[in-house]
């Protein structure tokens, strides 16, 4: 199962990349230039990803060619990257035995999986949003952005998924959860990030501007949740803050388990937070 993963994956990245490349054609041709230059702003966020995985490349000891670099601007730097990550993993996984060469297929697999969530969160997210907003509030009818945002939601539900079974592979003695208990995690996802989206894309199409202050009343808390938490993950104080900054922004939406040991309070603050923030939002 742990070898089907990587496959869905790359596969379900390629559809939700070919559905945001028909979207922002959609609105070129049909003229909907607003729509189009910010379907096209949403993917600057994604070279972020790019470049780290360019700085990844070098680590690796492989200095990046004219060709390499072409591809990390046209964004397909990063879908390289997992291609050739995936195929490693099905490969090392076909001929490994038993437990040998389990930990180098667990750390390929993780490689993809950090990735892939980046590059998610600063680009798919960003597109789910516009696209839900356009299909909510301006053109209901509209086939193509309804699929990709739809598209957008799953691919950003299952790199989640998938960064999950990465983390939980790490625990001693944890294997990979059984095909049953990743499909309820992917559900699971998929309705607690639709209903958060459905709910803010609702609320700025009557608030207008004011969502943003929703949204950052709910970061300002959710930074300053995880501050209090001394996470350890990153050393450096200036790094330190800025992850926190970045992981509750990603909290507006989401939860993500920055902690090892029992998480179960953690995410009872989390929901009891995101469920409360937009009802009470509307006494502004």
């Amino acid at each position: 199962m742990r070898g089907a993963l990587p496959g869905l994956c790359a596969a379900l990245q390629a559809a939700e990349r070919g559905a945001q490349l028909c979207t922002t054609i959609h609105y070129l041709v049909s003229g909907q230039v607003c729509w189009f230059g910010l379907t096209v702003a949403c993917a600057v966020p994604g070279y972020a990803a790019q470049f780290l995985s360019i700085l990844w490349f070098r680590a690796d000891g492989r200095p990046p060619s004219c060709w390499l670099l072409a591809l990390h601007l046209l964004q397909l730097g990063l879908w390289k990257r997992d291609s050739c990550r995936y195929w490693d993993v099905l490969r090392m996984e076909a001929k490994m035995e038993g437990s040998i060469g389990a930990g180098e297929v667990l750390m390929q697999h993780g490689d993809v999986c950090v990735l892939r969530l980046l590059e998610a969160l600063l680009q798919t997210l960003p597109h789910l949003l516009l696209q839900a907003y356009v299909v909510v509030a301006v053109d209901p009818a509209g086939i193509i952005p309804g699929v990709s945002a739809g598209l957008s939601l799953l691919s950003l539900a299952w790199a989640l998924v998938s960064y999950s079974c990465f983390a939980c592979l790490l625990k001693p003695g944890h294997l990979c959860p059984p095909a049953a208990a990743i499909l309820c995690l992917l559900l699971w996802r998929m309705g607690m990030l639709g209903t958060r989206v459905l709910a803010l894309v609702l609320f700025a199409r009557l608030y207008s501007f004011w969502v943003f202050a929703v949204a950052g009343v709910h970061w300002l808390f959710m930074s300053f949740w995880l501050v209090a938490q001394q996470t350890d993950i990153v050393a450096q104080p200036c790094c330190w803050k800025l992850f926190n900054c970045l992981v509750g922004a990603v909290y507006i939406f989401c939860y993500i388990n920055v902690r090892p040991g029992p998480s179960k309070h953690r995410v009872a603050v989390f929901y009891t937070v995101s469920t409360q923030d937009i009802p009470y939002s509307t006494w502004i």
